[in-house]
C-alpha cells in the first residue's frame, strides 16, 4: 500500500478515509525511509537512528504523526515517536523486563503479579510504539494473538483461579484487535463467576482517537463494570478528536482514567505537566497515576531524577486543584508493586515509615 506524505494527509484530515481508524493503521509509518520520506526529518543520527528501528521497530498513526512539529527536534510528542539514537546508547543501562513480567506468567501472556488481579497481554501490536514503553522487548516478537489457543489458555487460568476478581486487557493495545475478538475475550472472562470487574489499558485516544467508534462502546458497555486506562503524556495530545473519544466512552458508563509518564522533555516541567492535568480535567478524564519512567532498555533519556520528579509535583501540588492531582508512583517488580513517592520517601529520616530500595539508572542519580 502506497503511504501518504505528512503533506497530503494534513489536507486529507477531514476526509472520511481519516477517520476510519482501520485506514490509519494501514497507514502508520513503519519504517525510518517512510519516516523521513513523510516527514521530511533531517537527522544527523540517520544512520543509527536506522540501526535503532532494526532493534526497536518504529509505529506511527498519520493522526498522531500530525500532531507533532517534525522541525523541532525537542516537541514533545515527536520525541515520544521518533526513533533517537539514545535508545541503543552502549553506556545506558536498563532492564529488558524491569517489572519481571516473564516469571510471573503461569501461562503465556497472562501476568498474575497480584493476588486478586492478572493482566492479559492479549496482542503486542500498537497503532504508534511509544519510544519509552517498558515492553518493547515485545516489538520484534510474533503476535501472539494469532497461536491457536493463545486465549483459550489465559481465560482458562482465570476460571480456575477463583481469588482473581479483577481482569486486565492489555499488551500492546488491545484496541487494535477486530471488535468481535475483544468481545469474545470480554464476553468469556464476563462469564466466569468470580470476575466482578474488567479493565481495558489502551493509548488509542490518543494516538488514534478514531477507534473509539459508537459501535465499540455499545459493545463495550455491555461488559460493565468496565474501567478505561488510557494515557496522554502531553496537552497538545488532548485534541478534539481525543475529547470526543473519551465522551463517548463517558457516555457509555465507562469511566476513563489517565495514566500519564513522567518524560524528560516532554512533561517534566511544572508549566507543560499543569497544562495536561488541566487539559484531561476538561474533558472528564480521571488525572489517576503519574508513573516513573520504568529503567527498561533504551529508555535512559527519559528518565527524570526522582527527587525533580518529587519537586515537580510538589509545585503541582500547591498550585492547582486537587481534582487534577494523579499520584506520583514508582512501579515495583515485588509485592510492593506501585509505591507512592512524595518527599519523605528519600529523605532518610528514621521514622519516615518503612524504606524502600529502587534501582534508578537515571543519569543524573548516578
Amino acid at each position: 500500500m502506497d503511504r501518504i506524505p505528512i503533506g497530503a494527509l494534513l489536507r486529507s484530515r477531514g476526509s472520511r478515509e481519516w477517520k476510519r481508524w482501520e485506514w490509519q493503521y494501514q497507514q502508520r509509518v513503519r519504517t525510518w525511509a517512510d519516516l523521513v520520506r513523510r516527514t521530511g526529518l533531517v537527522s544527523a543520527g540517520a544512520d543509527r537512528c536506522r540501526d535503532v528501528v532494526r532493534r526497536y521497530p518504529v509505529s506511527i498513526t498519520p493522526y498522531y504523526l500530525s500532531l507533532a512539529d517534525w522541525s523541532d527536534g525537542s516537541d514533545p510528542i515527536r520525541r515520544q515517536c521518533a526513533p533517537a539514537a539514545e535508545e541503543i546508547d552502549v553506556s545506558s543501562g536498563g532492564i529488558p523486563d524491569p517489572l519481571e513480567e516473564e516469571i510471573r506468567m503461569p501461562v503465556p501472556g497472562l501476568i498474575h503479579r497480584y493476588p486478586d488481579r492478572c493482566l492479559l497481554l492479549v496482542t503486542n501490536r500498537c497503532a504508534a510504539y511509544c519510544r519509552h514503553c517498558n515492553r518493547k522487548r515485545l516489538w520484534k516478537k510474533a503476535d501472539p494473538s494469532r497461536r491457536e489457543g493463545y486465549y483459550c489458555r489465559m481465560i482458562d487460568y482465570v476460571s480456575r483461579s477463583p481469588r482473581i476478581r479483577e481482569v486486565i486487557l492489555s499488551g500492546g493495545d488491545p484496541l487494535t484487535l477486530p471488535d468481535p475478538v475483544i468481545e469474545g475475550i470480554l464476553a468469556r472472562l464476563s462469564a466466569i463467576p468470580h470476575v466482578e470487574v474488567l479493565r481495558i489499558g489502551s493509548r488509542t485516544p490518543a494516538v488514534m482517537p478514531m477507534r473509539i467508534t459508537p459501535g465499540l462502546c455499545r459493545m463495550l458497555k455491555r461488559y460493565r463494570p468496565l474501567w478505561f486506562n488510557t494515557q496522554f503524556n502531553a496537552a497538545r495530545e488532548v485534541t478534539g478528536e481525543a475529547a470526543e473519544a473519551c465522551d463517548r466512552l463517558l457516555s457509555a458508563g465507562i469511566p476513563v482514567s489517565n495514566q500519564s509518564v513522567l518524560l524528560k522533555g516532554v512533561n517534566d516541567d511544572p508549566d507543560a505537566m499543569r497544562d495536561l492535568l488541566h487539559a484531561l480535567q476538561r474533558i472528564s478524564v480521571r488525572p489517576y497515576y503519574l508513573f516513573q519512567c520504568d529503567p527498561a532498555e533504551g529508555t535512559d533519556h527519559f528518565r527524570v531524577d526522582l527527587r525533580k520528579g518529587i519537586e515537580l509535583m510538589e509545585r503541582i501540588r500547591t498550585t492547582t486543584s486537587g481534582l487534577c492531582l494523579p499520584r506520583y508512583v514508582m512501579d515495583t517488580p515485588d509485592e510492593r508493586g506501585k509505591v507512592p513517592l512524595h518527599p519523605r520517601c528519600i529523605s532518610g529520616d528514621g521514622d519516615a515509615g518503612e524504606p524502600h530500595n529502587f534501582f534508578d539508572n537515571c543519569p543524573e542519580m548516578k
